[in-house]
């Protein structure tokens, strides 16, 4: 069975859930005047909110691919993600330069998790 969870506009949900497995969809900080610092602990709060809403938590991600504006910010959005993550429970990551995220958007993080 799959469940969908908070539609977006009618482009997306946010939240699918297929065989125990949660795929979210595309998060970005809420405030796009934020350094990557900034933006990048917003995107944490809320996948963190998202997981605990659907029964699961950041230690059950199983993978992560990155979008960033400027490759340069790496090391920053490093100490974040350190920060965050047991190191125990690390997923694997891909991080992938981009042109455009939107305005005032330097990363935008999706993520795959066990329920």
């Amino acid at each position: 069975m799959i469940k969908r969870d908070s539609s977006y506009g009618g482009i997306l949900h946010e939240v699918v859930e297929h065989n125990g497995t949660l795929y979210l969809a595309g998060t970005v900080g809420e405030d796009t005047t934020a350094d990557i610092t900034g933006q990048m602990r917003s995107i944490t709060e809320q996948i963190d909110a998202l997981l605990a809403a659907h029964g699961s938590n950041k230690d059950r991600i199983l993978s992560a691919t990155i979008y960033m504006t400027d490759l340069s910010m790496k090391p920053a959005l490093n100490v974040v993600w350190k920060e965050w993550l047991n190191a125990d429970h690390l997923p694997t990551r891909a991080g992938i330069g981009v042109a455009d995220l939107g305005p005032g958007v330097l990363v935008e993080v999706v993520v795959v998790a066990a329920k």
